[in-house]
């Protein structure tokens, strides 16, 4: 079973990220956890808090690898001698952007394929952006996301 690469800005991990991280992990002998540095998204976490929670809620987990990477995905996914990308999908709104950028993906390199795995039913509303936006309102969001996530977000509101 070879290795596969789960691209995302993670601004902030959720639990929806970490149910398709933990499935990932059991068809793929490594899931490197690539945390985008993604400046054009203006992420509310630096790349550092960003890294160091992903590290915090994947700790333990076997088979589980956290980098961060700049430029493109498919460059990084190649260095880490990846066969896959793994991309979450929630809603067919996702699908229909994932599946245009899957495409993109294989012509800019056809050895990597990407592999869809849809959320799991309990976290298909969740996002990022509404879980910062609860947390922004001072709601609890620790239902929603892991608990390092979730004692930064506290700090921050």
């Amino acid at each position: 079973m070879p290795t596969a690469v789960y691209p995302g800005t993670f601004d902030p991990i959720t639990n929806g990220h970490l149910d398709v991280i933990r499935r990932a992990a059991t068809l793929f002998e490594e899931v490197v956890v690539a945390v985008a540095e993604s400046a054009e998204k203006r992420p509310t976490f630096s790349l550092e808090d960003r890294l160091a929670m992903v590290r915090e809620t994947c700790e333990g987990l076997k088979g589980v690898r956290v980098e961060s990477y700049s430029g493109l995905t498919m460059d990084f996914a190649r260095s880490q001698g990846a066969v896959a990308l793994v991309k979450g999908l929630r809603a067919v709104s996702d699908f229909e952007a994932e599946l245009q950028m899957a495409l993109m993906n294989r012509s800019l390199d056809a050895s990597i394929e990407t592999v869809f795995l849809p959320t799991s039913l309990e976290w298909i509303y969740l996002s990022a952006s509404r879980v910062k936006e609860i947390a922004r309102l001072h709601g609890d969001v620790s239902d929603f996301v892991p608990e390092p996530v979730a004692r930064r977000l506290s700090q921050q509101s």
